[in-house]
């Protein structure tokens, strides 16, 4: 048992990864959802890390796929913080 000021030394916020983290990522992965979050979110599991997956990022995959349905692999690219940020999905194969 510890008191409020041993928890807040010892406090790290939850940090959740995304997949603009990643070298590249497939149509093939494995796509979960966290439901028990307070904002619900999906993610692929990789090497026992959770990388969240934005629903900007999914909607500009189907575009890519409508456009050229052979593609396999993709690069997430990350810009901005927080509120502000905007994801850029690269075709790779």
């Amino acid at each position: 048992m510890s008191n409020l000021g041993e928890e807040a030394e010892n406090y790290k916020p939850d940090e959740i990864r995304t997949v603009a983290e990643l070298q590249f990522i497939s149509k093939e992965m494995e796509i979960l959802e966290e439901l028990e979050a307070k904002y619900p979110y999906k993610y692929i599991l990789k090497e026992g890390e959770r990388y969240k997956i934005a629903k900007t990022v999914l909607a500009d995959i189907q575009q890519i796929l409508i456009a050229s349905p052979n593609t396999t692999k993709f690069k997430v690219i990350k810009k901005g913080e927080g509120l502000k940020t905007n994801y850029t999905v690269v075709p790779l194969m």
